[in-house]
């Protein structure tokens, strides 16, 4: 039987999660200080700050370090205290196994041991079904967050309409021409990161701009004069 081992001196930094993460570190340290805020709520330490020192120019910068179970919490989803309760719950079953080992070389005390395990992980895949749902509810709330449909990034080009926006964009190439019912981006804008095609809940296709996309769209308009 394999136990996990449950090491609390050990931490990563926020640096490193955003790294492994491919997220810019200051939107890490911005979800980490969300999560601060709910730990506080619960009753619960909150992920500790310190100074590292910038090798290129030699200042100081603000950095969390965490522990397993913070890193977990905080990559795991944003639907917070319903994420904690269940990577707690992992925690308790797992410090519980470490602490009192059964004897293995007793074949009905093993066999005991064995049968708790798995009552254990059949009532956790129990409550992770039931929370199922409301997971998948906010997994698509935080993937569409930072997301802009045309009347969106339109407002920062000085309240222009999503009509007259995606005139521009069309001549542009943004939209794939082959597709006459709706909006849909072309490949390669989608492939460099300006869009993504995600479906609302009433089943059609959204446009919908990243950040970036947001970006690239106001650098061409505004290189072309359109604002």
């Amino acid at each position: 039987m394999q136990l996990a081992e449950i090491q609390s001196n050990k931490t990563m930094s926020s640096r490193e999660i955003a790294q492994l993460c491919q997220k810019r570190h200051d939107n890490v340290c911005n979800d980490i200080r969300i999560l601060n805020e709910t730990y506080e709520k619960m009753g619960l330490l909150k992920i500790k700050d310190t100074l590292y020192t910038n090798e290129q120019n030699g200042q100081q910068y603000r950095e969390y370090l965490l522990t397993k179970e913070q890193s977990i919490d905080l990559v795991t989803g944003y639907n917070r205290e319903l994420r904690i309760a269940i990577n707690r719950r992992w925690q308790e079953l797992e410090s519980s196994q470490s602490l009192t080992l059964p004897n293995f070389t007793d074949p009905a005390e093993a066999a005991i041991a064995w049968a708790n395990e798995y009552k254990a992980k059949q009532a956790l895949a129990i409550e992770l079904k039931a929370a199922e749902p409301k997971i998948n509810h906010y997994d698509k709330v935080v993937e569409r967050k930072n997301l802009l449909n045309a009347t969106q990034v339109g407002e920062k080009l000085d309240g222009m309409s999503a009509i007259i926006l995606n005139r521009h964009l069309a001549e542009l190439g943004v939209y794939n021409k082959s597709v006459k019912r709706g909006k849909v981006f072309s490949t390669w804008f989608i492939q460099k990161g300006y869009g993504e095609m995600k479906q609302s809940d009433a089943g059609f296709d959204q446009a919908l701009f990243t950040q970036k996309g947001q970006a690239w769209v106001i650098e061409q308009l505004t290189s072309e004069g359109v604002v």
